[in-house]
């Protein structure tokens, strides 16, 4: 058996991406990992952080966007499914660039891999989540945040990103570029792995997080609405105050020490609810979604209410684990 990792990046050192600490964090684990690296800024060195990994398992190519023919974020499906194409394993491990394993996850990983192998009914495994925000100290469980996803899928042609790249679907004779397309699909069948993502996605200095904002609304929405957003260099993202949000309690994947000791944002970001001149309230802030939140916790253990899913658990196996409440404290 083989198991190969796989990802996508644009820009990723210039929008602080932990790239490098996901795909330290599964090299063990893996019997190679691709990357389908696109065509970067002239100012991104992401290619020269890969290489300097060292790694013979490394396989790093070059790819050109095409957000004409890919947009409102399908750009990011497709650059997932040529990393896909050329994984040779019989599982495929997905990381985005700002996902990290934890290394006491891995040995679950493998005896999954080892146990689903040869049941053709399984299609992919599933994860659960631990969304960071603002800095390596808080973390989300609202219900505004999806809770688990598929991250590990079989060397199938037939299984596709979708959307966004957030997770797959079975899609017989695609046409390479239909990646919102749910007509003539099939959610994929899974079970659960016995492992965490954790995603760094929105930890990262401020200011570059409004400027991952503008060229993750150019992906989404094109050109036009990702102007409107841009403002000038002193414009910095607001996360709001970090006293709502949970802290986490766990520990931190050991490929992220060196970065989590590099923070050094923390006297930009607030805790508690001092006013703010941002107009726009996060989603985890309003109102419908803290009380979804709070009826979660209080009467369905942390169950996410009401989720849309692209996946269906084996028949017959139970329900996929809750994140473990000890590693949050609210």
């Amino acid at each position: 058996m083989k198991i190969s990792g796989f990802s996508f990046l644009r820009n990723g050192a210039k929008l602080h991406y932990p790239i490098v600490e996901a795909i330290r964090s599964a090299l063990p684990l893996v019997d190679e990992f691709v990357i389908a690296l696109g065509d970067s800024d002239p100012d991104d060195d992401t290619r020269e952080r890969i290489e300097a990994i060292g790694s013979d398992k490394v396989v790093l190519f070059d790819t050109v966007w095409d957000l004409e023919r890919y947009p409102r974020g399908m750009e990011h499906a497709h650059q997932t499914d040529l990393a896909k194409e050329r994984c040779s394993g019989d599982w495929c491990l997905y990381l985005q660039g700002d996902e990290v394993l934890h290394e006491d996850d891995l040995d679950s990983i493998r005896a999954s891999c080892e146990r689903w192998n040869d049941d053709e009914r399984v299609d992919g495994m599933l994860f659960d989540y631990v969304h960071f925000w603002g800095d390596y100290e808080h973390a989300h469980d609202s219900h505004a945040w999806y809770k688990q996803e598929v991250r590990l899928v079989r060397n199938d042609p037939d299984i596709h990103s979708f959307r966004s790249a957030q997770s797959f679907r079975r899609i017989p004779n695609f046409d390479g570029v239909s990646y919102r397309e749910k007509e003539g699909t099939e959610k994929v069948v899974v079970v659960h792995s016995g492992a965490r993502i954790f995603h760094y996605g929105w930890v990262r200095p401020p200011a570059t997080m409004q400027t991952k904002r503008v060229y993750f609304t150019r992906n989404h929405r094109g050109h036009s609405a990702a102007e409107e957003l841009r403002t000038d260099e002193s414009e910095q993202f607001d996360y709001g105050p970090l006293d709502r949000i949970p802290r986490f309690e766990g520990t931190h994947p050991a490929v992220m020490a060196e970065r989590i000791a590099a923070c050094d944002w923390r006297d930009q970001l607030r805790d508690d609810s001092r006013p703010s001149e941002r107009t726009e309230a996060h989603d985890h802030e309003a109102l419908r979604d803290r009380a979804i939140t709070w009826l979660e916790r209080t009467f369905f253990g942390g169950r996410h209410l009401f989720a849309s899913r692209n996946y269906v658990m084996l028949e017959g196996l139970p329900l996929p684990r809750k994140q473990n409440p000890a590693t949050l404290r609210r």
